[in-house]
């Protein structure tokens, strides 16, 4: 806990305590949310000195469900564009090499992984990670191929290996995992839910698809396997995207400015002299 007197900064990296959400929760978990959560939530709220979100899907959200009518300040995340970087050209003949990177969810939409997969055909090579948690847990299912639980620092060698991913999720604040894919040089097969759309540009950067419907995500994975260039290019531009506007050093750059402006004078990075 800090004094009372301390500014305080609040920053939503995902919402999840909207009516939609409670499907994909556990009891524990919707008892939670609509409880305690959402009462602390508000608390901090009216305390706030700011109040930031990843995206605007995000500020939306928090605005209607919450009912704050506050400013929020969108600071969109950011990633090592040096460590996430494109490898070599794909190779244009084999299966499209697809990633799923996440928790083994219903949230995030990993059960409906071996359906895709199914529908794809041979055309197209699901692999997946297991994550920090196996939700629905690890059943090494039929014609998709497990990676395992991989530390985060092995992530850049990792998606340079594939050349898409695949992200069916229901909810996300703004990825991490799209962010670093992209940066990667892959084309992105997602979801058109949450702040998604914000970050992908359809049929430049990836294709969307419909919540929860399998065939959807088969046929936008086989019309990118029949179609190589094309892969490269959207690859290509989801690099130019992230070098452009989701890099680490514009994320600090936008939470630096909230915490001067909250203080009233300027905050030194860490390295840089204290005066």
């Amino acid at each position: 806990m800090c004094p009372r007197r301390t500014p305080l900064v609040i920053t939503f990296h995902n919402y999840v305590l909207d009516r939609v959400m409670r499907r994909y929760s556990s009891a524990v978990q919707r008892l939670h949310y609509a409880t305690d959560l959402r009462l602390y939530t508000r608390m901090a709220l009216r305390r706030a000195a700011a109040v930031t979100a990843v995206s605007n899907f995000t500020a939306r959200l928090v605005r209607e469900d919450l009912r704050f009518a506050g400013p929020i300040e969108v600071i969109p995340n950011g990633v090592d564009v040096g460590r996430f970087r494109p490898g070599d050209a794909p190779p244009q003949d084999g299966p499209l090499r697809v990633l799923f990177s996440g928790n083994l969810t219903r949230r995030k939409g990993a059960d409906l992984l071996p359906e895709i997969a199914r529908l794809a055909g041979p055309d197209v090579q699901i692999h997946y990670t297991t994550g920090a948690r196996a939700g629905i847990g690890d059943p090494r299912w039929a014609g998709l191929h497990p990676q395992g639980r991989v530390p985060h620092d092995q992530m850049p060698t990792l998606y340079r290996r594939f050349d898409a991913l695949l992200l069916p999720t229901v909810r996300e604040g703004m990825s991490l995992a799209l962010l670093e894919a992209m940066a990667s040089g892959l084309v992105v097969v997602a979801s058109d839910a949450a702040s998604n759309p914000e970050l992908i540009e359809p049929r430049a950067g990836g294709l969307l698809c419909p919540v929860g419907e399998p065939e959807a995500y088969a046929d936008a994975l086989r019309t990118l396997a029949a179609d190589r260039e094309r892969v490269r290019r959207m690859g290509q531009h989801n690099r130019q995207v992230v070098e452009s506007r989701y890099t680490l050093e514009r994320m600090v750059a936008g939470y630096l400015a909230v915490f001067e402006r909250v203080l009233g004078k300027p905050v030194p990075l860490r390295g840089e002299a204290r005066l």
